[in-house]
């Protein structure tokens, strides 16, 4: 019997250095803490947001710890994403991983839900993650193969897993969206892309910052482990993901929520 292959040290296992990382949403909350997490591990990563301002604050803060640029992009249209797509690569010739984490929320009693309401959330959070795909799907191709996939990696929530407490119905609605055209697309895009959701509990962004300041407390002393998400817990799960480490993995949602959705 032939020895087994030496192990691959932590440091290649787990490196993202010189990836190509675009982040959808890069500017705040979620979407910058996995920013943060790739440019500080040593990627290249491009973050986009609707608002030059945010794109602006966002790059000068990053571009101290590494390489990071950004696009101002409305990805709630197909044009939108098109139009993204168009300007990554007219800069990139590749993209490593895809972040899909621009999105939005509402909240309102059950018979003020409207049309425009729902319009609003899901044409962002559910046709803004397929379309921005699709649309940068020749640039994830282009460097990938079956033993070295590109990744895409969508946001999801425990919201989409489990009822919320709040009358959130078309972010809910939006979020399970999201996790099963997830696994719909890691079957349709594999081997050379991986497609994996993460679904956060509670962390501190501007989504939930009305949430944390009425019911922080009381949030963090229902998880089982006790406290509200940090930037690390979030940067972790999608450097793990975009990683070696994470190359056999497609068709994932992962809970990032301090146990929460094992309560229900």
């Amino acid at each position: 019997m032939s020895d087994p292959p030496a192990p691959t040290p932590p440091a290649e296992l787990f490196s993202v250095a010189g990836k190509t990382v675009v982040v959808t949403g890069g500017t705040r909350g979620i979407g910058l803490m996995i920013a943060g997490g790739f440019v500080a591990a040593g990627a290249s990563v491009i973050v986009a947001s609707r608002k030059a301002e945010a794109v602006e604050a966002a790059v000068a803060s990053l571009s101290q710890y590494g390489a990071c640029t950004g696009i101002v992009a409305d990805l709630s249209t197909e044009e939108g994403a098109q139009r993204f797509a168009g300007a990554v690569g007219a800069d990139h010739d590749r993209v490593d991983v895809l972040v899909n984490n621009a999105g939005a929320t509402w909240g309102a009693p059950l018979t003020e839900h409207d049309t425009a309401s729902w319009d609003r959330v899901l044409n962002l959070n559910v046709q803004g993650v397929f379309h921005t795909t699709v649309a940068l799907l020749p640039l994830l191709t282009a460097g990938a193969t079956a033993g070295e996939p590109s990744r895409v990696i969508n946001i999801g929530s425990i919201d989409g897993i489990q009822v919320p407490i709040l009358e959130s119905y078309s972010y809910s609605a939006s979020k399970a969206a999201v996790h099963q055209l997830t696994r719909h697309l890691a079957k349709r895009l594999a081997p050379t892309v991986t497609v994996n959701a993460v679904a956060p509990g509670p962390f501190e962004s501007k989504m939930m910052a009305a949430t944390l300041e009425s019911f922080g407390e009381q949030i963090a002393e229902s998880a089982p482990l006790k406290r509200i998400g940090r930037p690390d817990d979030m940067a972790g799960v999608a450097i793990f993901l975009a990683s070696r480490a994470g190359a056999y993995l497609t068709g994932a949602i992962i809970p990032v929520d301090g146990g929460i959705a094992t309560l229900h």
